[in-house]
């Protein structure tokens, strides 16, 4: 969800990868359509393991959460890293209406990250690598308001 919200919102010349350390090589059709319903092109999106990424990142962004025991990418290369926990719905537990709020929670919590991220001054920060990976610690702990 998070590759397709930022490159929904995001500006020109700024372009998000998302990929997963145990990919299962199909998209969550929950997740298809909720983005769906929210306005998120999904075409041309799919399933891929970091190992597979089609360039060296500047940012990684680590989303996975705690409760499914995800592993997180140990990325070695040069990005700014930072970590972003949000729990994976697809992991979620219970009845319908659970689950469906998981994957809205998912939802909310990440566009409201990354629109905070994106309403910072990208093109100052990018040669401040200090006060942007500040500034992405963060937002990793920043929820949406009620």
């Amino acid at each position: 969800m998070g590759e397709a919200i930022f490159n929904h919102l995001a500006p020109a010349g700024w372009q998000a990868l998302s990929a997963g350390s145990k990919p299962l090589g199909r998209l969550n059709s929950r997740a298809l359509a909720l983005l769906e319903r929210e306005g998120i092109a999904t075409q041309g999106y799919y399933s891929k393991s970091w190992h597979d990424l089609p360039l060296t990142p500047d940012i990684v962004i680590s989303v996975c959460g705690n409760a499914a025991n995800e592993t997180c990418p140990a990325y070695l290369g040069p990005a700014l890293r930072s970590h972003w926990g949000v729990e994976d719905p697809a992991h979620a537990e219970g009845t319908e209406a659970e689950i469906t709020e998981a994957f809205n929670l998912a939802y909310h919590i990440l566009r409201y990250r990354i629109e905070q991220f994106l309403a910072l001054p990208l093109d100052q920060l990018q040669h401040d690598k200090a006060q942007l990976q500040a500034e992405m610690d963060r937002i990793g702990s920043a929820l949406p308001p009620q």
